[in-house]
């Protein structure tokens, strides 16, 4: 199993495929996963198979490593796009997250003020007020909704809350009033022998409903990149996500598509 652990608090920069020269802040430990979604198709692996060791970052270890880094690119280059929370799992479950955001927005506007802040979330925890406030400070605040399907997010996504609810966090979603990015993974294949396939009008035409409920400024819709932990998945062909994006800007919202 081709597994990716990321460095904590910093790595990077790579190269996104969807935001440009990325320098990547992770919250959570450097040696295993912390997720409150196991998804099956995450590149990090199953919660279960890698946990982790080392406590979480402080607020104040994410301060110091991010201005040394950022000292180091203005130097040396390169100068990023975007500063993106990402890594081993879900950044907004960091007890210090809006004091993180907070310090991240100042660094940013000291050194590179050019460039954008991403949070890469499954939205697991808008329900939080102060997670809410602290989202609505970065540039893009990007969440994931694979489908409004509760069935298949518990197949799929395989939240860790019992009482997680899709159609909760689209009204959630909708607080943002339109300061929020939609990300969609879409795929094929199976899981344990079971259709994975969210691609049809039965999983497509709730989703774009929630979308109209959103009113996202932009949606990212993507498939598989790299290895799965589960085996059997198989990538949404460019074709497919043609289709479903032309639907979207057909909504009158942006749309962009990474194959």
């Amino acid at each position: 199993m081709s597994t990716i652990i990321y460095p904590s608090p910093i790595f990077g920069p790579v190269h996104s495929r969807r935001l440009g020269v990325s320098l990547g802040i992770n919250l959570m430990p450097d040696d295993g996963k912390i997720c409150t979604f196991d998804c099956i198709y995450c590149e990090c692996g199953f919660n279960a198979d890698f946990r982790p060791h080392h406590p979480r970052p402080t607020r104040q270890a994410v301060a110091h490593a991010l201005e040394e880094r950022l000292q180091q690119m203005r130097q040396k280059g390169p100068q990023p796009d975007v500063l993106t929370f990402a890594g081993n799992g879900e950044p907004t479950c960091h007890p210090e997250f809006t004091g993180i955001i907070a310090d991240t927005v100042a660094l940013r506007d000291r050194y590179f003020p050019q460039a954008k802040i991403s949070v890469l979330s499954n939205g697991t925890q808008l329900h939080r007020q102060e997670v809410r406030e602290a989202l609505l400070l970065v540039d893009n605040n990007i969440q994931k909704l694979d489908t409004v399907d509760n069935e298949y997010i518990r197949r799929v996504d395989r939240p860790g809350n019992p009482h997680y609810d899709a159609a909760q966090v689209v009204e959630q979603m909708a607080l943002f009033k339109g300061h929020v990015i939609v990300q969609t993974m879409f795929i094929s294949g199976s899981s344990h022998g079971k259709d994975v396939d969210n691609t049809g009008d039965v999983y497509v035409n709730p989703w774009l409903e929630a979308l109209q409920r959103i009113q996202p400024s932009e949606v990212m819709i993507y498939t598989i990149d790299r290895e799965t932990p589960d085996h059997d998945l198989r990538k949404a062909s460019a074709e497919t996500l043609d289709g479903i994006a032309e639907r979207v800007v057909a909504l009158g919202l942006k749309c962009q598509v990474s194959y």
